[in-house]
Formats: structure tokens, sequence, C-alpha cells
């Protein structure tokens, strides 16, 4: 059961239209809904304005909600190797903002690659993909998965390519991906 809470936008602060993708600026006094808070990201319905917005987590504030960052791991040695599982939990907090499930358990990250660097840090190549080609929030997704590696300390690089080869399918979904979205 999800619960819906009302609110009204404290100034004026940025938002990705859904499913558009489209960067925009809901304005204050604007009155909106939450409809979906995962990892750190808001989904918002606006009534007056009609349609819904992904809000970042650093503009939280606007909705009366604390200010978050993407949070790297523990300090580690640049010049040993990442631990894979630290980026893994990153990308666990990318949502698409219509789908209560995150990137890792719908099955969306098709590789994942880290290479350690001459110069100390590390690169990491990730090939992701959406559940529908023509979603418009395909780029949205990917920066915030970029920023979240790019977030792990020790991370110099890091980057994200959405292909569509082999087409997503539900069979790629996690277990617990499936019972949350009532497909099992």
């Amino acid at each position: 059961m999800h619960s819906y809470e009302e609110v009204e936008i404290s100034r004026d602060c940025e938002a990705i239209q859904i499913p558009d993708g489209i960067a925009t600026t809901l304005k204050a006094g604007t009155p909106a809904v939450i409809t979906q808070s995962l990892g750190d990201t808001y989904t918002v319905q606006t009534p007056t304005l009609g349609g819904l917005y992904r809000i970042a987590g650093k503009d939280a504030d606007a909705i009366g909600k604390a200010v978050s960052k993407p949070e790297g791991g523990a300090d580690i040695d640049p010049s040993k190797p990442i631990d894979e599982e630290l980026i893994w939990n990153q990308l666990r907090n990318v949502y698409d903002p219509e789908i209560p499930v995150n990137i890792v358990e719908l099955g969306l990250i098709y590789s994942l690659n880290v290479e350690h660097l001459e110069q100390g840090g590390s690169r990491v190549d990730v090939q992701m993909t959406l559940t529908a080609p023509g979603c418009g929030m395909g780029d949205v997704i990917a920066a915030d998965a970029k920023l979240r590696i790019e977030s792990v300390p020790g991370i110099e690089q890091a980057d994200v390519e959405v292909v569509f080869d082999p087409p997503w399918n539900q069979e790629m979904m996690s277990e617990a991906a499936k019972l949350e979205l009532g497909i099992l």
C-alpha cells in the first residue's frame, strides 16, 4: 500500500517531467502530491500543471524533505581494487520514477566492469537497458547511475551506456522484483 503526501513546492526547484525526461522548473507555491519516494528521489504529481515530475534528493527541501546526496562506501585505499559490492549497492538506489523497484532488481544492468587505473583509482563501465526502448527517462536514469557510481571513493571515472540488445523482458527481474510488482 502506498501513501500519498500532499505538499506545496516551497521554492523554485529543478524537476524532470515523466515520462518525457524533459527538464523543467517547478515554481514555488505549486501544490503537489508525493506519489513515490525511493532511493533519494521523489515522484510528485502536480494537479495544477498536470503530470508527474521527478525531484532529485538535492532538491528535497523544496517539498519539505531532508536534502540528500549519494553516499559512497567507507574510505578505501585507491591503490587497491574496488569492492564491486559498493558499486552494486549504489545502483540499488537508482529507480525508474514510475516503477517502485530499483534498476538492479529489475534486471536492467547487463554488465559492470571495474578497471584499476595505473595512476590510482578505478574506472567503471556499465551497460544497462530500459524496460521500454522509447522511455524518455533513460538519460536521467543513466545519469543517476553514473553519479552514484562516481560517489564511491576511489572511482575516478564511470561510463553508463544504455543498450537495447538483448531486449529487456520480465524474466530478467529478480524474484523480489516480481513479487513487489505482483507478477508472480
